[in-house]
């Protein structure tokens, strides 16, 4: 290759790097993706329990992170959680839920506000998919306005023919697991908002930190460093290095069936988004479709 195509290389990865800056800065006020310990990071275990995390740039390009911004972790891995802890705390009279408007500007679908007093004989949770069924269990008892949130929306048919918008890989980033309930999203590789739409409504954090995010924990999302921000997003481990995750995110349930079908489309392998707006590729759709067809709560 001549000098002069070496200098047009060298010219256009500069441009290229530059328009993703402009990108990121021009509208990082707007980018509240619900994610977990930042979207696109990958976490990476090394000799004496040192995190190191590689953040995907534009979905070409990979910027190393200080390992200092990473999440905590002990050196101990926390053992497989198969069923729902019991609560830490008895409810020693009725249970009230409060649930706020989303007022951050973020792609919503608002089908109304949950009702205060949750359904406390609530268990179960069927995500019916394009591909069977997942079957979740819950309790009401450790997370009454988390479970009730999901009652609401499922009887109002806000999940029926979404979109699983985001499959986090060990080969994309170290962790491993399926993040879903943005009715916005397209989970295309395309659309610059996927990860962001919420219900409307927001609410308090439950059980954090009650269990590690081993595999089959089911867990809710929120914009990272957020609080209190809960809506409709939520996600399925699928491994037990996810343990790793910081215990800041509200537990909703235990998977009792259908991990292997989230499996096996996982080996189909991910779209990485390049118009995501935070400038990280952080919206990793599947390759093969994951939708929900409807949600139901017994």
């Amino acid at each position: 290759m001549s000098g002069d195509d070496d200098d047009r290389q060298s010219q256009l990865a500069r441009e290229h790097k530059e328009r993703q800056a402009q990108r990121a800065a021009g509208q990082a006020s707007k980018a509240r993706r619900n994610t977990f310990i930042g979207a696109g990071v990958a976490v990476a275990v090394v000799a004496g329990g040192i995190f190191a995390v590689t953040t995907l740039v534009g979905g070409d390009d990979k910027q190393t992170v200080a390992a200092a911004t990473t999440p905590t972790a002990s050196a101990t891995p926390s053992p497989p959680v198969t069923e729902m802890p019991s609560p830490t705390a008895t409810p020693t009279g009725p249970v009230t839920c409060d649930y706020k408007k989303d007022t951050s500007g973020v792609p919503v679908k608002y089908v109304g506000m949950p009702g205060k007093k949750p359904n406390m004989k609530l268990s179960k949770m069927t995500i019916t998919t394009n591909h069977g069924d997942i079957v979740i269990q819950v309790d009401p008892a450790v997370t009454p306005c988390s479970v009730n949130s999901m009652a609401f929306l499922a009887k109002k048919g806000f999940y029926d023919n979404t979109k699983c918008h985001r499959l986090v890989t060990p080969e994309t980033s170290g962790l491993f697991l399926l993040q879903c309930g943005d009715p916005k999203a397209k989970a295309d590789g395309k659309n610059p908002t996927d990860g962001q739409g919420t219900a409307g409504y927001v609410f308090r954090d439950e059980a954090a930190g009650l269990v590690p995010y081993t595999k089959g924990v089911v867990f809710l999302t929120q914009p990272q460093d957020a609080a209190g921000q809960n809506s409709s997003q939520f996600a399925i481990s699928l491994s037990d290095e996810n343990a790793q995750i910081d215990p800041v995110y509200s537990v909703l349930g235990m998977v009792q069936s259908g991990l292997e079908i989230i499996e096996k489309v996982a080996k189909d392998g991910v779209i990485v988004n390049e118009n995501d707006i935070t400038g990280d590729g952080g919206s990793t759709a599947p390759k093969t479709p994951i939708i929900i067809k409807k949600v139901t709560l017994t």
